[in-house]
């Protein structure tokens, strides 16, 4: 039994990703230097059991190949970054300022971006299945797990989602006709359907961290899928469930959070111990040959003068806001400030404007801790940290911005402090006490401890420790309906701005409506 004519596309497609895990996998490498360097999809063959990895993999890289466009839409419309201005992308602006423009291109590309994937790794299960009727043996527990795995990733993508849109269909299979006929689900079925997924997946799952896996390092585990669970029953608002989740992840005792938190976002954090779902890039350490990066460019400036010359910039279209950055000046949050906001001299010049910050620690400046000079350009007075890679850090002769960097979903950090929350809401759980949750966060940024946190408290720390990532404080803030938070600078928030309109291009071709 041969491959299907669709997943032979998808894996011609995928090669230069499926090279970064390949990379470590001995029956991967074997399998490219036979058909010289290719996948060869016309040989894979059901009854080759040892094969199943790779339309594993293509599910990996699917989901690791993020557009450019998603963690910037999910992001934008917090109070911790705004869009950076003066450009090519007006509406993505006005995105920001709660004004959505149906039309705008980068709505209808997120929406394919993720249904796609969803799609592809549907594909990729059924896949699996197909090899599982042949297995026997180890392989047989082995392609549940693998079929584990892309629940895992599946769920993910409905997660980010109905975060964005609400109601949207849920996508099992790749009968798409039969899918879209059932109609949307409301964001809370969603919800519930990713938590139950996750259910589904946890005990196929290796009990381990990511970055222990010698099969597909940095490939999801039973941990991965409570940490979503836990994300997942945070927006269903059961709190208890959000506790039960995260309790088992702090449990485990697997986890600990990285000790420098500014080289956590940088090559040094790639597959930490912290790290609980991470996106993987790699340039492969070589000057030339295959490169599977993330596109950094719109997070990074369009001016600055590097330690290493040839580096090049970029787009400045994300900015973290001067509120985040008056927010930490108030706690004298230096190592979680530095990390996350990189200063031109304009912006700094804006913070002093307040006559509150005319005088600003000596910490405040526009050369980075590795040296990498920030000057001022049009779009934008600051640039976001947690997205910057030191130019020192790249591997010599590759220029662009961030390249080899991996992208971190899920830290151990977050799980933490969602545990806290869920404490402080009246929900029970370990031994660990939220006191002590979130001074394990605070503890290793230099901050002092707290005692008797309060849900406020919590949501405090979760604005200083997850800035600029995905989108958690923006959804934190509608989740908990504080619009006042959200409406600054100008901006005035109001219930009916929480979800994005539905694409305009989809309207047109799915009853969505």
């Amino acid at each position: 039994m041969r491959i299907t004519k669709k997943f032979k596309q998808l894996f011609k497609a995928l090669f230069v990703l499926v090279i970064v895990v390949c990379t470590t996998l001995t029956s991967c490498d074997d399998k490219l230097e036979q058909n010289e360097g290719q996948l060869a999809a016309d040989d894979l063959d059901f009854t080759q059991s040892e094969d199943m990895i790779l339309p594993l993999i293509g599910a990996y890289s699917v989901t690791y190949s993020r557009g450019w466009e998603d963690p910037l839409l999910i992001g934008v419309r917090g109070d911790d970054v705004n869009a950076g201005g003066l450009g090519d992308q007006p509406l993505f602006t006005e995105t920001d300022l709660y004004n959505y423009d149906r039309g705008f291109w980068m709505y209808n590309q997120v929406w394919e971006n993720f249904y796609g994937d969803i799609l592809d790794i549907n594909n990729t299960r059924e896949t699996i299945e197909q090899y599982q009727e042949f297995a026997t043996g180890d392989f047989i527990g082995l392609a549940d797990q693998y079929i584990a795995e892309t629940k895992v990733l599946s769920g993910f993508q409905h997660l980010q989602m109905s975060k964005l849109w609400g109601d949207i269909f849920i996508i099992t299979s790749t009968d798409v006709k039969q899918e879209i006929d059932n109609g949307v689900y409301t964001k809370m079925e969603v919800m519930q359907y990713v938590s139950d997924l996750m259910d589904e997946a946890i005990p196929f799952l290796p009990d381990m961290r990511p970055n222990e896996r010698t099969d597909v390092p940095g490939g999801v585990t039973k941990y991965t899928a409570l940490a979503i669970k836990a994300m997942a029953n945070l927006e269903m608002e059961n709190y208890q469930g959000v506790a039960d989740a995260t309790k088992e992840i702090i449990d485990s005792n697997k986890f600990i959070l990285f000790p420098d938190f500014y080289e956590l976002f940088k090559k040094p954090g790639k597959l930490a111990d912290e790290n609980i779902f991470e996106l993987q890039f790699s340039d492969f350490n070589s000057a030339t040959g295959p490169v599977s990066n993330h596109l950094f460019a719109p997070f990074d400036p369009s001016s600055w003068d590097p330690v290493v010359e040839t580096a090049s910039g970029g787009w400045g279209f994300y900015e973290p806001s001067l509120k985040y950055i008056k927010f930490m000046l108030d706690r004298n949050d230096q190592i979680r400030l530095v990390t996350s906001v990189n200063f031109t001299p304009r912006g700094i010049d804006k913070i002093m404007e307040d006559p509150n910050y005319a005088t600003l620690p000596n910490y405040i400046s526009n050369v980075t801790l590795d040296g990498d000079v920030f000057n001022d350009y049009s779009r934008a007075m600051f640039a976001s940290g947690k997205h910057y890679l030191p130019s020192n850090q790249l591997t010599p002769g590759r220029n662009d911005y961030g390249s080899g960097k991996n992208l971190i979903v899920i830290r151990y950090a977050e799980i933490l402090l969602m545990y806290a929350e869920a404490l402080t809401r009246g929900a029970s759980g370990s031994n660990m006490t939220a006191d002590q949750a979130v001074n394990i966060v605070r503890s290793r940024v230099n901050m002092p401890a707290l005692s008797n946190v309060t849900t406020q408290d919590v949501l405090n720390e979760k604005y200083a420790e997850l800035a600029m990532e995905w989108g958690i404080r923006y959804f934190d803030m509608i989740r908990v309906d504080n619009y006042d938070e959200l409406s600054y600078g100008g901006r005035t928030f109001t219930a009916d701005k929480e979800l994005l309109p539905y694409p305009q291009e989809q309207l047109d071709l799915l009853p969505l409506e």
